[in-house]
């Protein structure tokens, strides 16, 4: 049974279910995890957050009565079990692995889709297996194939967003604690969204300028397509992915399409749907536009108010992080620096690689910091617009790891 306890109560081992409070006023990115850090515990000491829920069956719990020093062995004995637990793949692994997936994953997407476009049908095992190598990418390292399909080219935009949005799709499901088959299905989701837009000319979908009254009506007849498109294929595709593939474009307060649908009349996945692909295309170079910096995107999605779902959205926050991956920021010290990874457990300290000076506008000397470690008195003053700055390597710098 959860149970709710002042923070002055904490201890090392104890599991934290969920911390009370604005999910912006606490230093943790996402609850669901044993406190086994010293210094993550000081942090949430210092921190706004006044209580929290902690899950005694997987964790520590309370004892009326018991000293510190008796608090403390418990805690000792939890943190020799947490130690034991396997280390999670490392991102400069994972991003070799990612890359090569990412390539399996353009010639599979390129395939499906142009089978769309000759009227024939999806091949239901390589889209099964894309899925489940994202998946199995995802479980292993979440921000390593996020990061590498968020820099594709724009002449490839149109597959590679596909795999892009179920890379997210994917990772946001495991953050709403989604079981296994729903991870999957979510992912599917996302890897067939779009394929509507297979019954659209290019010429509409890659125009430079803005759309006349009757090319955006033409695509915004892309949902209707891609469910016309699947439920004639051998295979059968789940009720929620074709929802999601007619819905994603429906906004909470009920100013999308193709239905006006507003709330809960929205599908889960369909307003997941509409997180992932809004953020993949704002961060895309398009033919026509360069695409936004990851967390300058997410900084102006937080304002659009009505569009997303506000638990959704600050899972996605979660599951990406406020600074992702690529993002360019600068630090108190006046120092450029781009998160290279994310904090497993805070939202505001990634790791960071520092290459510029403000202070004399020179080019310095690459070096990685942990801006979560104790000794670590730098920290992110400002996110910078991409565009402000003339940097050509920005997405070598966190590739290099």
């Amino acid at each position: 049974m959860l149970k709710k306890i002042p923070v002055s109560r904490v201890i090392l081992g104890m599991y934290v279910h969920e911390l009370c409070g604005s999910w912006m006023d606490h230093p943790f990115w996402k609850s669901g995890f044993v406190l086994d850090d010293p210094h993550d515990l000081e942090r949430l000491q210092k921190s706004s957050v006044t209580e929290i829920w902690i899950d005694p069956s997987r964790g520590l719990d309370t004892i009326e009565g018991e000293t510190s020093e008796q608090a403390s062995a418990r805690s000792e004995l939890v943190l020799r079990e947490v130690a034991q637990k396997p280390v999670k793949e490392n991102i400069a692994d994972e991003l070799r692995r990612a890359t090569k997936i990412y390539e399996r994953s353009k010639e599979a997407v390129t395939s499906m889709f142009n089978e769309v476009r000759m009227g024939q049908a999806i091949n239901s095992e390589q889209t099964q297996m894309v899925v489940t190598e994202i998946t199995q990418s995802v479980l292993r390292h979440p921000n390593a194939l996020l990061s590498i399909v968020r820099i594709k080219q724009a002449d490839e935009y149109t597959y590679m967003h596909s795999v892009a949005v179920s890379a997210l799709m994917i990772a946001l499901a495991r953050q709403l604690d989604f079981g296994d088959e729903e991870v999957h299905e979510a992912g599917m989701a996302g890897l067939l969204h779009d394929v509507g837009k297979m019954a659209i000319d290019d010429a509409i979908l890659n125009k430079p300028g803005s759309l006349t009254d009757d090319e955006f009506d033409q695509i915004k007849r892309h949902p209707e397509f891609a469910v016309r498109y699947l439920q004639k294929g051998s295979e059968p595709i789940s009720r929620a992915v074709l929802e999601a593939c007619y819905s994603h474009h429906e906004k909470i307060d009920g100013s999308g399409y193709p239905r006006g649908l507003k709330d809960e009349q929205i599908s889960i996945l369909s307003r997941m749907a509409a997180v992932c692909d809004v953020y993949d295309a704002l961060t895309s170079d398009r033919p026509y536009k360069m695409g936004w910096g990851p967390s300058e995107t997410i900084q102006r999605m937080a304002q659009w108010n009505g569009h997303f779902d506000a638990r959704i959205f600050q899972a996605f926050v979660r599951s990406v992080g406020i600074y992702p991956i690529g993002s360019l920021v600068r630090l108190k010290s006046g120092r450029l620096a781009v998160v290279i990874e994310q904090n497993e457990k805070s939202l505001l300290v990634p790791r960071v690689k520092v290459f510029y000076s403000t202070r004399s506008n020179m080019h310095i000397e690459r070096e990685v910091v942990n801006l979560a470690a104790p000794h670590c008195s730098d920290a992110i003053a400002a996110r910078e617009s991409r565009e402000d700055w003339d940097f050509k390597d920005l997405d070598e710098l966190w590739r290099e790891q």
